[in-house]
């Protein structure tokens, strides 16, 4: 990060692009007394062309080490301005025309005059300058709650005074800027890539093995070395092409750190293309560390060195390609694109222009722009502003969270708050500001009617509760089933029915009773019918009395036997545990199958209604009811969608998935985790029944005993979005603190 991104370039005066004083102070009284000098220890310097070819020049403030550019008519007025104080606006407007092509008007003058006063770049003279001085650092004071705010979101910590050192560091590492090592450098990166191509499946695994917490912990350390040489790229480059580094150390966006380089001086350099050359220093150098990192990890054998060329590898690709070059915030990349641009302040101008065009299309007001630019620059900057708006957004909202989640939920909660307010709100509040002062203007234009209607009709749209739809994964089957599973493991003897016919409760299915035991039943029987006959005839014959004790112990003995076969053949079995329709698992079954003890065979389908289940997410919940409508849309097209009323509503939410279909892993909607085989819901959701209204047809006949999964659309009572977001919002607020 260039030192540049700390203090940004003030806005230019006086007619340069985004100058404040250009619009700020037009019309402005112009004084017919003498004018204050300025301050002796300014200088100016020459700045590089514009892309019009006019001159320029830089004016730099020593005190605030802040530099100011200048278009040509700002730097003849200062050039012309009294050191003593003692001639005023016309004579410098007289001696403009008589020097140069310029026709200058007293109003320019009055126009530099506001910038000077605002910058603080004039003495300060007269009985009442002590009395100024005072007021305006008074006003510079902030109290201790603002100053704590400004110093939570942005402070700078010193660390240190470079210039020596890297005066003496120049010399030894002049080679660096050589053709010569650049081209060898280009080379190394052409074979680096190539070689890593080759290995790349060691490369990735070495990637994934750092996935670690010591992983993250080297990381880090690498991380904080690329961007020391980062900075180090920045301040050597700076001091090549003549400026001075006063310092180094650590800027704390957000507590977040981010090292910076003081290159401040570079604003006086009239070469743009040094500019351009230090700006981009610190991401040429991560990438010269990338390129050679690269090249040495496809050369080293295992071992320490080579896991340090990879981290070196791995964090300076990221973080180059991720970070720096994003001109999103104010990190090298935006300050390449702003010096290729060859516009100093390229975020402001660009916001300006944002605000101004948004103006432009929501009231039409025909107010001059703050700056002139052609049709398709302007177009490029307004989009520009609108990508780092919703960029920094996303980015401040992360750093929100995140900065809530690294402390406790209280102090959490007020720091998100903050920076909710500050980068957000606060923007806001600005701009309808500026709406209010224009306000005599606005309300006179025709398309601020059509804005204003177009705006109740969008908070209309918001407020206005709207029939919902509740959408969910849903299992469609019909009525109660239920799984039969094999009693014991072994040989099917026999199946007894076929699939798709219907079974009463108790009826056998299959067996796997072999012959010898139908046999070994069969003579049972038959020596229960003979010793009963023996027995009967032993009661009623008298000389066949004594042996009807006999006969009654052998026909006890058969009676056993036969229930002892009869119970060994029951266990065999599996039977229809109630009415319905029976399907077979696998269609192939057939007699002299094997299978295991417990294997699903078949599934029993009781008859009666078709029904569908889906789980609902608590938070929806209230928003249906016993007697919605809603329909079913088979998955994979299959029939057409059926008509559903809700039946019932289970009053405690599921711990635990029935079927895995419902998973969101799995192709359904209930976001899960999966534990020993369990799918456990991550947040909670109820069970909602739905009967199947209507007759069932288009093809789903052909769902008969099965489960079809598809995607069920519920009817909801009317909620606005408006509502729904702040119950949410709300909900949440109250979550997090605990209440």
């Amino acid at each position: 990060m260039s030192a540049a991104a700390l203090p940004p370039l003030p806005a230019p005066p006086a007619g340069a692009p985004g100058s404040d004083a250009t619009n700020a102070s037009a019309g402005a009284p112009v004084r017919a007394a003498a004018l204050p000098p300025l301050r002796q220890e300014l200088a100016l310097h020459p700045g590089p062309r514009g892309r019009d070819g006019q001159p320029r020049w830089t004016l730099h403030d020593p005190v605030k080490h802040q530099y100011y550019q200048l278009d040509w008519l700002t730097f003849e007025v200062l050039a012309h301005w009294p050191l003593d104080g003692e001639h005023g606006p016309e004579a410098i407007v007289a001696a403009i025309a008589a020097e140069t092509t310029l026709a200058p008007e007293p109003e320019d003058v009055a126009e530099v005059l506001d910038f000077l006063r605002r910058n603080e770049l004039l003495q300060q003279t007269g009985a009442d300058s002590s009395a100024a001085l005072a007021r305006r650092a008074a006003a510079g004071r902030h109290g201790a709650l603002q100053w704590l705010l400004h110093n939570y979101l942005f402070f700078r910590v010193p660390l240190l005074r470079p210039d020596a050192l890297l005066g003496r560091l120049l010399p030894v590492l002049g080679g660096l800027w050589t053709r010569g090592f650049l081209a060898l450098t280009a080379l190394a990166g052409v074979a680096g890539l190539a070689l890593v191509a080759r290995q790349w499946e060691a490369f990735r695994a070495t990637l994934v093995d750092l996935m670690t917490p010591a992983g993250f912990a080297s990381y880090a350390l690498t991380l904080v070395a690329v961007k020391a040489l980062h900075e180090l790229g920045h301040g050597l480059t700076a001091k090549r092409h003549g400026c001075r580094v006063p310092t180094m150390g650590l800027a704390f966006m957000v507590l977040w750190p981010v090292p910076y380089t003081d290159t401040n001086d570079a604003w006086k350099l009239a070469d743009r293309w040094q500019r351009l050359q230090i700006a981009a220093a610190g991401v040429a150098t991560e990438l010269l560390v990338a390129v050679w990192a690269t090249l040495a990890w496809a050369l080293l054998p295992d071992g320490g060195l080579r896991q340090a060329a990879f981290l070196l590898a791995t964090t300076t690709w990221i973080s180059t390609l991720l970070v720096n070059c994003s001109p999103f915030m104010r990190f090298d990349g935006y300050f390449v694109l702003s010096d290729w641009l060859e516009m100093p302040n390229l975020h402001q101008r660009a916001f300006a222009l944002a605000r101004w065009q948004l103006r432009e299309w929501l009231f039409d007001l025909r107010i001059e722009p703050p700056e002139h630019f052609t049709p398709a620059r302007r177009r490029g900057l307004v989009a520009f502003a609108y990508f780092v708006w919703a960029y920094r957004l996303a980015l401040f909202l992360g750093i929100a969270l995140l900065v809530y989640g690294f402390f406790i939920k209280l102090v959490g909660i007020l720091l998100f708050l903050v920076e909710i307010v500050w980068f957000v709100l606060m923007p806001i509040a600005a701009e309808i500001k500026v709406w209010a002062r224009l306000w005599p203007l606005i309300r006179q234009r025709r398309r601020s009617l059509l804005s204003a209607a177009l705006a109740a009709a969008v908070l209309a749209a918001l407020a206005w509760p709207l029939p919902g739809r509740l959408g969910a994964s849903g299992l469609l089957h019909t009525g109660s089933a239920q799984v039969v599973y094999a009693p014991v493991a072994g040989r099917i003897a026999r199946l007894e029915v076929a699939d798709g016919a219907t079974v009463r409760a108790g009826a056998p299915l299959l067996v796997f009773a072999t012959e010898q035991e139908r046999e070994q039943l069969a003579q049972a029987a038959s020596r229960i019918r003979r010793y009963s006959a023996e027995a009967d005839a032993a009661a009623t014959q008298g000389e066949l009395r004594s042996r009807w004790q006999v006969a009654q112990a052998q026909l006890s003995t058969a009676l056993a036997t036969r229930r002892g076969l009869q119970a060994k053949v029951q266990e065999r079995t599996a039977t229809a545990p109630f009415d319905g329709q029976l399907r077979w698992r696998d269609p192939d079954l057939r007699a002299g199958d094997w299978v295991a003890a417990r294997e699903p065979l078949a599934t029993v389908i009781a008859q009666g209604d078709w029904q569908v289940e889906a789980y609902i997410d608590e938070a929806e919940l209230r928003r249906i009811a016993v007697g919605h409508r809603a329909r079913f849309y088979p998955d994979g097209r299959f029939g057409e969608p059926l008509d559903l009323t809700v039946t019932a509503i289970a009053h405690d939410a599921t711990h635990q998935l029935p079927d895995a279909g419902f998973s969101a892993g799995l192709g359904g909607s209930v976001p899960t985790r999966e534990l020993d085989g369990r799918h456990l819901p991550e947040h909670a959701v109820y069970r909602v029944s739905y009967r199947v209204e209507g007759p069932i047809q288009g093809g789903h006949e052909a769902l008969a005993g099965q489960v079809w999964r598809g995607h069920v659309v519920t009817q909801a009572l009317p909620e606005s979005a408006a509502a729904r977001f702040a119950r949410a919002a709300l909900a949440v607020w109250w979550r997090e603190a605990g209440w």
